[in-house]
């Protein structure tokens, strides 16, 4: 194991252990509102240094999403650099967990793209610093049901704003994407009567909705420049750049993908066109919310509450653009970082389990 300073970020921990095939590293951007709270990302990563990136531009996104939601934590995320299709066994997970117990509870991990409930339960087996775990551990299961609810309430706020609609009936949207997140966004937006585009990287991953009436199967490259009203990243990030921008048609761009633009200077050009940017970490903060009232013990009615706060929170970002003018991104970076500076003069970094001020969790064996 091998710590290292960066940047804005506390702390950054390579974990290596050649004996199960892991190789993972786990960046704390900040945690002066609470713990670091993040999932863990596995992909196969073309270079450490690329892995490295991810972890660092996910972690400070989860900070300014835990900000924007009003939760007590901070940001961190982790990256585990091998192939989720094939690479995935019990003692690396369990390997994996056990670093993680190693951190004392600065870090707390969960799903995330390239992982599911299923790896959570070994990460689970070592520590307790896990959340996203199965119901019949005091956990909640799968964020990603979570995660769409969320974007679904902060699409009623853009919709409202940028088409003066009260509901999505008639409206046609481009899911990018058909992952965890994605496939429950389809649903839901057929079950609002919409029109779907969809695409995803793994094409047999459109195939439960191929037939379904609505819904039009599109390839990967194609779905940039589909007629929709709305475009909906929910796959990887970076995707909103000076490529991709011309080639939208979409009066608003809202999904549950993290840092979907590739620059601020994206942002800048959608606003300019006046494209409506619901800012990521704002929209997709759902999963968050879910997970994170496992610390204190789960209740749904209360998540599903908590849902619905994202949508006053988007309708608040996007009624300060209007008065002041600005990209929405820009407004939401100033109400995170406003949270984060008033928060962080009350509360020193999170330390670790256990220390005076702070939640303590019970260890779950």
């Amino acid at each position: 194991m091998e710590r290292f300073f960066t940047g804005s970020h506390e702390e950054v921990i390579c974990f290596n252990d050649p004996s199960v095939g892991l190789k993972a590293i786990v960046a704390i951007h900040n945690t002066q509102m609470g713990p670091a709270l993040g999932g863990c990302r596995m992909w196969h990563y073309e270079s450490s240094d690329l892995a490295l990136e991810d972890a660092l531009r996910l972690s400070k996104g989860m900070t300014y999403k835990a900000a924007v939601a009003g939760l007590n934590l901070g940001g961190g995320k982790a990256v585990i650099i091998a192939n989720p299709k094939t690479d995935k066994n019990e003692a690396l997970f369990r390997s994996f967990g056990s670093f993680i117990e190693s951190l004392n509870g600065r870090y707390i991990t969960a799903e995330d793209v390239g992982t599911d409930v299923n790896d959570m339960e070994f990460i689970f087996m070592e520590t307790s610093h896990v959340v996203g775990v199965e119901r019949t551990h005091g956990g909640s299961g799968d964020p990603s049901p979570w995660t769409a609810k969320g974007v679904l309430e902060g699409l009623r706020a853009a919709v409202e704003v940028k088409l003066g609609k009260t509901d999505l009936k008639g409206l046609s949207v481009a899911v990018q994407g058909a992952g965890h997140v994605g496939q429950h966004l389809v649903e839901m937006f057929l079950m609002n009567g919409m029109r779907v585009y969809v695409c995803d990287i793994d094409r047999s991953r459109c195939d439960t909705f191929a037939d379904k009436p609505g819904v039009t199967v599109v390839g990967t490259d194609e779905i940039y420049d589909t007629d929709a009203d709305i475009f909906c990243p929910s796959a990887l990030g970076a995707i909103i750049n000076e490529k991709t921008i011309p080639r939208l048609k979409c009066k608003i761009v809202a999904g549950s993908a993290n840092n979907q633009l590739a620059t601020p200077e994206a942002g800048d050009e959608l606003f300019r066109r006046k494209i409506l940017y619901a800012p990521d970490y704002a929209i997709n903060a759902g999963g968050l919310m879910n997970v994170s009232i496992e610390l204190e013990g789960y209740d749904e009615t209360r998540a599903n509450r908590m849902m619905r706060n994202i949508y006053y929170v988007m309708k608040s970002i996007l009624a300060h653009s209007a008065k002041e003018n600005l990209p929405e991104y820009r407004c939401a970076d100033r109400v995170a970082e406003k949270r984060i500076q008033e928060i962080g003069k009350l509360r020193a970094r999170y330390l670790g389990t256990g220390k005076p001020g702070f939640p303590h969790r019970a260890v779950r064996r």
